[in-house]
């Protein structure tokens, strides 16, 4: 399989997260639009992008400086551990107080206090482990 985060990976993310309805249809409920990076905590800029639009991904592929409205990082190791086990509600609040998943940009607190959209962030770490 391609590498964590990689164009091709992230085009395969892509597809995954427009088939989990608790995901792309929920996100859709509100009208939810963004550019979401992914990467690592040591590299200066982030490694793969989804643009999604009404909830649901138009494009994946590598960064290549769009402007983003999230960008999440952690250790390889921690991305491998989320991608295998998944993340719950616990363990992400454990993970961002002890800055193992950084938010570099986006508001954390506001996307957690929102059940419309943290709980699709959550599921978002189950479709992770799809891909």
């Amino acid at each position: 399989m391609a590498d964590l985060f990689s164009a091709e990976w992230m085009q395969a993310f892509g597809k995954q997260w427009n088939a989990e309805p608790e995901l792309a249809d929920a996100l859709a409920k509100i009208h939810f639009n963004s550019a979401i990076a992914y990467g690592f905590v040591d590299d200066p800029n982030p490694m793969g992008v989804l643009i999604v639009e009404e909830g649901r991904v138009v494009s994946a592929g590598s960064y290549e400086g769009q402007n983003l409205n999230w960008d999440l990082r952690a250790d390889r190791d921690h991305w491998q551990q989320w991608k295998t086990k998944g993340l719950n509600m616990m363990g992400l609040g454990m993970a961002y107080m002890s800055r193992k998943l950084q938010f570099r940009v986006g508001d954390y607190t506001a996307m957690i206090q929102d059940p419309r959209m943290a709980k699709p962030f959550i599921k978002s770490f189950s479709v992770i482990g799809r891909v």
